[in-house]
């Protein structure tokens, strides 16, 4: 790929400073300099209205859950000022209604979609069957997600699920240290992006790991992961064609159709993380299986649709329309 003409030659990706956001923004600029190495790609990074809130929330488990708008407004109001040229975001925390004067200009290519189970206590990998059997039948466990906390009551409604927050190396610790909480769910998507890592016990390892965790794979069946959990939308100014192509470079088109799906889905559906609303496009040739999942009314509701890659939009509408109450 060559490079693209352009009015100066540094140009600025924005993001959050969690160490998560780091790395992903980090992975980002390496890209655009590999694909671009006549343009200059500098990190500017910025604190947001929800990584100051979240810092409450840390200390008041009982906080409500933050709208994902706060962790994306100054990202996107150093755009419209010019102070950065793109925003990296993890997909998941973007909202579907981006401001106007803003697109999403590339969907990269997606990390491993499903969650971990935590556990204190060594799992017994070679007897695999559903996750819930790693756990005692009134366990404790922590979480700040509505969609993840619902579906751990579907696995046994005697669970007692709380809340919690934090980055990930805060809630490793937290469970660690708790006399509670025997099990937290995370994406694994970020302790990949983090460089952690399970042996072929599920014992966790990498930078701030407590001893004595371990891991157990949630495959989509068990828990059907967030609207665009394990991508990257990379986030430009509408009209700004040089910043188009760039962010076309970063684009993986498979993911990019499967995450449209999703978000489509969660667009018609009215909803947003703090609702519990899931779902998990997958291309399977030129064809696009979608499923989802909903709870309201107190019951759950879960559909499956398939058709063509090129109507992903379509598709997601038609998943919403199947699971509105």
């Amino acid at each position: 790929m060559g490079s693209t003409s352009n009015t100066r030659d540094t140009l600025h990706i924005v993001t959050r400073g969690s160490a998560l956001a780091l790395v992903q923004a980090r992975h980002i600029q390496g890209e655009c300099q590999r694909l671009f190495p006549d343009l200059t790609f500098e990190l500017k990074v910025m604190k947001t209205t929800g990584d100051h809130l979240q810092a409450v929330g840390d200390v008041d488990a009982s906080a409500p859950m933050l709208p994902k708008g706060l962790f994306t407004k100054e990202l996107e109001t150093a755009l419209f000022k010019g102070e950065g040229d793109m925003a990296v975001h993890s997909l998941k925390d973007l909202p579907t209604d981006l401001p106007d004067g803003l697109k999403l200009g590339a969907v990269t290519e997606r990390e491993d979609v499903r969650e971990i189970l935590v556990l204190k206590t060594a799992p017994r990998l070679d007897a695999p069957g559903h996750p819930r059997q790693y756990l005692s039948a009134k366990a404790c466990l922590a979480t700040n997600s509505p969609r993840r906390q619902v579906q751990l009551k579907r696995w046994n409604p005697d669970l007692k699920v709380v809340p919690m927050r934090g980055n990930v190396p805060t809630r490793l610790r937290k469970l660690a240290e708790s006399r509670e909480i025997e099990a937290i769910v995370l994406a694994r998507a970020g302790l990949n992006r983090l460089g952690y890592r399970m042996d072929p016990s599920g014992k966790l390892s990498g930078e701030a790991v407590p001893s004595g965790l371990y891991g157990v794979v949630i495959d989509v069946e068990h828990m059907v992961p967030c609207v665009g959990q394990g991508c990257l939308g990379i986030e430009i100014r509408a009209q700004d064609e040089r910043m188009h192509t760039i962010a076309g470079a970063l684009s993986h088109p498979p993911s990019s159709i499967a995450a449209s799906a999703e978000r489509a889905f969660l667009k018609h559906m009215g909803g947003g993380c703090q609702t519990p609303y899931a779902a998990h496009g997958s291309l399977q040739g030129s064809m696009l299986k979608l499923v989802g999942r909903a709870f309201h009314g107190g019951v759950f509701h879960d559909a499956e649709l398939q058709g063509k890659a090129t109507q992903a939009l379509s598709l997601g509408m038609q998943l919403a329309e199947a699971l509105k109450p």
